[in-house]
């Protein structure tokens, strides 16, 4: 039985819109149920167009303020936003400043924090400006205090977006790994000499992966329907074949068909 649910889409406009909407369905039934919820981003391609489509949904929805009424208070409300119980984590991140381009976090920043005007005490980012090992340190222990942690010491996250690459790749997790990276248990490690620029990056480890409530993989651009294909066999080798063989279930959404 395959573990994983793939929906596929016309073109990257409605996916961007169809994940939107189904994650900000799932961020107001947790705020109307009062619990926190911990989500981590991805960039890629797609990232711009999927944080342009919440904002402009949250704006349509009304969605402002932090307590189980915040759709009550937009009236008073100048920009739309999320509750305050919603914390923001990193799939991966780059190496570099948060202000550069090539920044996980400066991407969230332009197209979806600062359009929702997110506190700060939201976002917890990767310091891509420190040295990797001491970045996947620091991250690793920041997660921790605000995830719930399991009987492993793994924290649970209750999404984590990713993209794919054209070789299969997800996060900074990368084809052709030693089997000690792909069985490390670490929260956040060290990635160094990527096959992809920068060569220094921060990575959310397969464990934590393997055990978030839900992964959601956002797969856009029709160059990478070979290594999508190699990712579903039972067989698959990939990164992203590892991410299903790991969990119960995943969902995949991508805008073209495989047929």
């Amino acid at each position: 039985m395959k573990n994983f649910d793939l929906i596929s889409f016309a073109n990257a406009d409605e996916l961007a819109r169809a994940v939107a909407s189904k994650w900000l369905d799932e961020i107001e039934s947790v705020n109307r149920a009062g619990k926190s919820y911990c989500v981590a981003l991805s960039g890629g391609r797609i990232a711009q167009k999927f944080f342009t489509s919440v904002v402009e949904q949250a704006k349509a929805r009304k969605m402002g303020g932090g307590d189980p009424g915040f759709a009550d208070s937009f009236a008073e409300a100048s920009t739309p936003s999320l509750p305050s119980n919603v914390h923001f984590f990193w799939a991966d991140e780059r190496c570099v400043p948060p202000d550069d381009a090539e920044s996980n976090f400066a991407i969230a920043q332009k197209f979806l924090f600062a359009p929702l005007k997110i506190a700060d005490a939201q976002i917890h980012r990767i310091r891509g400006e420190d040295a990797p090992e001491a970045a996947a340190k620091a991250a690793s222990a920041e997660i921790s205090k605000i995830a719930p942690v399991n009987e492993n010491g793994q924290p649970v996250l209750d999404l984590i977006f990713l993209g794919m690459g054209e070789d299969g790749h997800v996060a900074s997790l990368f084809p052709g790994e030693p089997g000690v990276s792909i069985s490390d248990k670490a929260i956040y490690r060290a990635v160094k000499n990527s096959p992809k620029p920068p060569p220094n990056r921060v990575t959310l480890s397969y464990a934590v992966i393997a055990v978030a409530r839900q992964v959601w993989v956002l797969v856009s651009g029709t160059g990478k329907e070979p290594a999508l294909r190699k990712s579903l066999q039972a067989d698959g080798r990939t990164p992203l074949a590892r991410v299903t063989q790991f969990r119960t279930r995943a969902k995949i959404f991508s805008d073209f068909p495989l047929i």
